[in-house]
C-alpha cells in the first residue's frame, strides 16, 4: 500500500517518520506576532484569576447571609400569626363547649 497518509490518518504515528511540515507560503517567514511574557503582569493575571474565581463563592456566602437574616426576621412575625391563630381555635372551641353546656342545661 503506497497511498500517503493524511491528517486524520497519518501513515505513521512516529513523528520521525512523518513528512517535516511546510512552511505556509501567505505568510513571510518571522510574521508572527512575538510571544512576550511579563512575570508581573503574569503574576497580576494569576492573582486576578484566584480572585475572580472566588467572586461566585463570596456572593453566595453574601446571599446566604442575607437570606438568614430575612428567616430571622420573619420567626418572630410567624410566631405570632401562629400564636393568633391557636389563639382564634381556641375561641371557637370553647364557644362550641358552651354552646354544647347550655343545650345540655336547657334539657
Amino acid at each position: 500500500m503506497n497511498a500517503a497518509g493524511t491528517i486524520d490518518r497519518p501513515l505513521t504515528h512516529d513523528p520521525k517518520k512523518q513528512a517535516p511540515m511546510k512552511a505556509a507560503t501567505a505568510e513571510p517567514a518571522g510574521s508572527a506576532t512575538p510571544d512576550f511574557t511579563n512575570t508581573g503582569a503574569n503574576d497580576s493575571r494569576q492573582n486576578r484569576t484566584r480572585e475572580m474565581q472566588l467572586i461566585p463563592e463570596a456572593m453566595a456566602r453574601a446571599h446566604m447571609h442575607e437570606r438568614m437574616q430575612e428567616a430571622e426576621a420573619q420567626r418572630p412575625a410567624a410566631r405570632l400569626m401562629a400564636a393568633r391563630r391557636m389563639q382564634r381555635r381556641a375561641e371557637r372551641a370553647s364557644l362550641r363547649a358552651r354552646r354544647a353546656l347550655a343545650i345540655a342545661v336547657m334539657q
